[in-house]
């Protein structure tokens, strides 16, 4: 009993040691992609084919605001049928241009499958890359403080981005210049164009309604004759 009082505590402090054997590192993976041409020329891909595809979506909007801005100054001299069939037309120009936002850039729109194509392997580039350091310097769990995690605090101590860039074949801190960037230092940056347009489709929702009001309404002033005296 003597011995086993005696033996107790170090027998509680063995397993504190083994957990503090284990080592742990992070990394930033937006600054490993900023070092990778790879990945700037993908993104380069990625933003030529977003913009055309909002270029022509912004086209399709605006021929319809044009229609409807025409519609409005020589509605008072449209008959109900006529009416019908501009808002129709109205509508039918909207529904365009709402179902290539979609098949562009809804969640499993042809930019996601795009993305997919263009970023993975690098993705796997960099996952290769840290597989083997961790495997070689015994590294227990990896964590990666890009934007969106939850690390409230790092220590740079234990920061391996850098020699991540070192096994991929670059210079830390050489990274290269984005697109995005500039474009935001011109004006309205892509996502700002991507939001935009987004709302103009929303908003084709709001004037569909409005047309089947305005429907009911002119139907009731044919139907419904003089109000009583």
């Amino acid at each position: 009993m003597r011995l086993l009082r005696q033996l107790l505590p170090i027998l509680l402090i063995i397993p504190s040691f083994s957990a503090l054997s284990q080592k742990y590192a992070y990394v930033d993976t937006e600054y490993i992609l900023s070092h990778l041409p790879e990945y700037a020329e993908a993104q380069k891909e990625l933003n030529t084919l977003a913009s055309g595809w909002l270029d022509e979506i912004e086209e399709k909007y605006e021929a319809a605001s044009q229609l409807e801005t025409a519609y409005r100054a020589e509605r008072v001299l449209l008959t109900s049928e006529m009416r019908r069939k501009r808002e129709d037309e109205i509508s039918s120009k909207r529904t365009e241009a709402t179902d290539m936002q979609k098949a562009k850039f809804g969640v499993e729109g042809e930019l996601f499958q795009k993305r997919q194509e263009l970023i993975q392997p690098v993705q796997e580039q960099i996952f290769q890359v840290l597989k083997d350091l961790s495997s070689s310097r015994g590294y227990m769990v990896v964590f990666d403080k890009a934007k969106g995690s939850n690390m409230l605090y790092t220590n740079p101590k234990y920061d391996i981005s850098d020699r991540v860039i070192k096994e991929l074949g670059y210079t830390p801190g050489e990274t290269i210049g984005g697109e995005e960037k500039e474009d935001t230092e011109k004006g309205e940056s892509l996502q700002d164009r991507m939001n935009n347009t987004l709302e103009k489709g929303k908003e084709k929702v709001n004037d569909r309604k409005q047309q089947v009001v305005n429907r009911m309404g002119g139907a009731a002033g044919t139907t419904g004759g003089r109000p009583k005296q």
